[in-house]
């Protein structure tokens, strides 16, 4: 079932701009085919076939709508050209991204119930950790590389951090992630069948400091109770921030979800296996104190 229109419209993620380099432009143009899936937007409960439909991208402005997907060979690509056949029309109020048209070639037709196949989209059966937010990449690109028994499902706006987690996963030749553009609350409404994920990861999600805002934040009851039923029985959601007050909010959201256990006293000990985020080091540097909360499904 759809979402209430409410909850629809409350983003929990700033969609920001940004330049992307011939490094970047290079990798979308290749790897996006290989690893890239885009979320579908709205209230539209549905799937999108994989490897279609690249992130907008443009050397000035990594946001701006209307380019095509870069490569006319690719299964379920259209051609490089805006006004390409099956395409719509770009959506300047669509949050980030143009809404794509179903009829579209590639697009599969929107279907409630009908989530990702991960063992397809993975090429294997193992178990799949969902990254919400992983910036630049670099984070999920290190613990990908360390832990080749798992699976790492990226979700991300940032074009440019799109880009960069795909050279990275080139470069270091990493099989075992997978990039989602949109937003992660309609991958795991939508996308994610129940009992799904071995871990959640939400690394310094964005604190919304301003009391009005607080309800765009990733991490409250409603948001929580979908993370944990994606879930395996004995599966992790992980959560991380350098707001203090925040701390506290997750602290008392974890807590208070009857689905969820805390094996810490309250806040976990910084685990070995988390690297160092651009936002950790930031905080760090500010003199703020880094938050670790580890929950498990029960």
């Amino acid at each position: 079932m759809a979402p209430p229109e409410r909850l629809a419209r409350v983003r929990t993620f700033h969609p920001r701009r940004g330049r992307l380099s011939g490094r970047h432009l290079d990798a979308l143009d290749r790897l996006w085919p290989r690893f890239g899936l885009t979320i579908p937007t709205g209230n539209t409960p549905g799937r999108h076939t994989p490897n279609v439909g690249a992130p907008a991208r443009n050397t000035t402005d990594a946001s701006a709508p209307g380019w095509s997907a870069p490569d006319k060979d690719a299964p379920g690509w259209s051609a490089p050209d805006e006004g390409a056949p099956g395409w719509s029309a770009p959506d300047k109020d669509a949050p980030g991204w143009s809404a794509p048209d179903k009829d579209a070639p590639g697009w599969s037709v929107p279907d409630e119930g009908a989530p990702i196949d991960l063992v397809a989209l993975f090429g294997r059966r193992a178990p799949v950790v969902l990254e919400i937010g992983s910036g630049m990449g670099d984070a999920t690109a290190a613990m990908a590389a360390a832990d080749p028994g798992r699976d790492y499902l990226a979700v991300e706006v940032h074009t440019p951090g799109i880009a960069n987690l795909l050279a990275l996963t080139e470069r270091h030749g990493l099989t075992n992630v997978r990039i989602a553009r949109g937003d992660a609350l309609d991958l795991v409404r939508y996308l994610l069948p129940p009992d799904a994920l071995d871990a959640v990861h939400a690394f310094f999600p964005d604190p919304w400091p301003k009391p009005r805002h607080h309800k765009r934040r990733l991490i409250q009851p409603e948001h929580v109770a979908l993370l944990r039923s994606r879930l395996v029985p004995g599966g992790t959601l992980h959560c991380a921030t350098d707001w203090a007050e925040y701390a506290e909010s997750m602290l008392q959201t974890l807590t208070a979800d009857p689905g969820l256990v805390n094996p810490y006293a309250d806040y976990a000990l910084r685990p070995a296996h988390r690297p160092v985020t651009k936002f950790e080091r930031r905080g760090t540097a500010a003199g703020r104190r880094i938050f670790d909360l580890i929950f498990h499904r029960r």
